[in-house]
């Protein structure tokens, strides 16, 4: 991925699209700007979103928020202000806004506070496990998560992974066999400390209720729950299109945070209709 300086910082930064279909040429085709949630880099989205979206004629933009090398790592502290700021300074360098934005956990706020903010780069956009708010449960693992960054205790591994799988898969996934030991697998090999980036964006705000201000919202938005979230309880996800005036909301079903990639199929159909609508 090339970087760019943009709000003062470096992003890493990757502009994809098909060329049989013309749309790896700027302004060839519309352009789909996807911001991911805490701790994952925004190679993430290339698994099952980028290549459906290309194979449906949009340019899709991946970027690593700041927090993610080799994107500035903020090590010192992130605020949301900041990774919105980044969003649209990232979208006015490519310049090709008004965008198509997707947002997943994290990555729904930037693209919910760059909605209210600055609609004149918003095309559309879907927060995927979006919230305005979180409950006690979030901010009370959230405060315990940072208890633990702070402790330097190394879980073991095994241990590590099925506590990631717990909090982020859905039920139905682990009650697959072989799902369930790929996902495992996949989450020790994957798992350790987390860098001070990674941190720093664990450390934002979540003492935040942003219900009465996404009142103010006025591009069209679709907000996608997921049923089986501990992250972010679908509920949270509906009252985010509650509010939004216009705004429609769908649920996942059998898929927990990470919904995108335990069920890409029925997560892609919703995001190619609302988009092309």
């Amino acid at each position: 991925m090339p970087l760019a300086t943009v709000n003062g910082i470096s992003l890493n930064y990757q502009v994809k699209g098909d060329p049989k279909q013309g749309t790896d040429v700027k302004g060839s085709a519309p352009l789909v700007v996807m911001i991911m949630g805490t701790g994952s880099p925004g190679r993430v989205w290339e698994l099952h979103q980028v290549p459906a979206l290309i194979a449906a004629g949009y340019r899709v933009c991946t970027f690593d928020n700041r927090g993610i090398a080799p994107s500035f790592e903020a090590p010192n502290g992130i605020h949301i202000d900041e990774l919105v700021r980044d969003t649209a300074a990232l979208i006015e360098f490519l310049g090709e806004g008004p965008a198509l934005v997707v947002g997943q956990s994290m990555g729904s706020r930037v693209a919910q506070e760059l909605a209210l903010a600055r609609p004149d780069l918003v095309r559309k956009a879907v927060f995927l496990a979006g919230h305005a708010r979180l409950d006690q449960f979030q901010k009370t693992m959230s405060l315990g998560e940072h208890e633990f960054d702070d402790s330097g205790v190394r879980l073991p591994a095994k241990y590590e992974a099925a506590l990631t799988a717990l909090m982020n898969l859905s039920p139905a996934t682990m009650a697959d066999t072989n799902a369930a030991r790929d996902w495992l697998d996949l989450f020790e090999f994957t798992g350790g400390p987390a860098s001070p980036g990674v941190r720093a964006q664990r450390r934002m705000d979540h003492d935040f209720d942003r219900t009465t201000a996404y009142r103010g919202i006025k591009v069209p938005c679709l907000s996608v729950g997921f049923a089986d979230d501990r992250m972010i309880p679908p509920y949270l996800s509906r009252e985010v299109a509650d509010v939004i005036p216009g705004a429609r909301y769908q649920e996942v079903p059998d898929a927990g945070h990470f919904g995108y990639l335990e069920r890409p199929e029925v997560v892609n159909k919703i995001l190619l209709e609302f988009l092309g609508a």
